[in-house]
């Protein structure tokens, strides 16, 4: 099971195509575990709210996966880290991959993505896990 931690600049991305779309459809399909913490999910529902979204249905569907807890881990409790980022609101996407023990966290923001690697969690963007998932997916077994 690979567990995934997705920064809102990729969830809310997501809903515009590309590299974060395929992200969210490997969480849809069941080939990621969505990591999540309540100052995610927080962070994610105040994005949304400001954004005007054209398509709702989409946006249903994703609050349906989430209500139905489907592919998700949840971490009711993370460690506070005092980590060195540029933006110290980032330190939630680091200590939820911590407490959830999640491979990867998908971001867009250079201030995480610079880090690189955290306690042996890759920080990369939407396209570097793409491809890793892709070469990862030869040895893996189907979901």
């Amino acid at each position: 099971m690979i567990k995934v931690v997705v920064d809102t600049n990729v969830f809310v991305s997501s809903f515009f195509g590309g590299n974060p779309r395929k992200i969210i459809d490997l969480w849809k399909t069941g080939r990621i575990t969505i990591c999540l913490s309540k100052a995610i999910v927080d962070e994610y529902l105040e994005v949304l709210r400001r954004l005007d979204l054209q398509n709702e249905r989409e946006l249903e569907e994703l609050l349906s996966l989430f209500a139905g807890g489907f592919h998700m881990l949840f971490a009711a409790k993370t460690p506070e880290l005092h980590i060195v980022t540029a933006d110290p609101d980032d330190n939630k996407f680091i200590e939820c991959a911590v407490a959830l023990k999640a491979g990867s966290i998908v971001s867009g923001d250079k201030a995480l993505t610079t880090i690189q690697d955290y306690m042996g969690i890759k920080i990369v963007t939407p396209k570097a896990f793409l491809e890793e998932f892709a070469l990862a997916g030869s040895h893996e077994s189907p979901p």
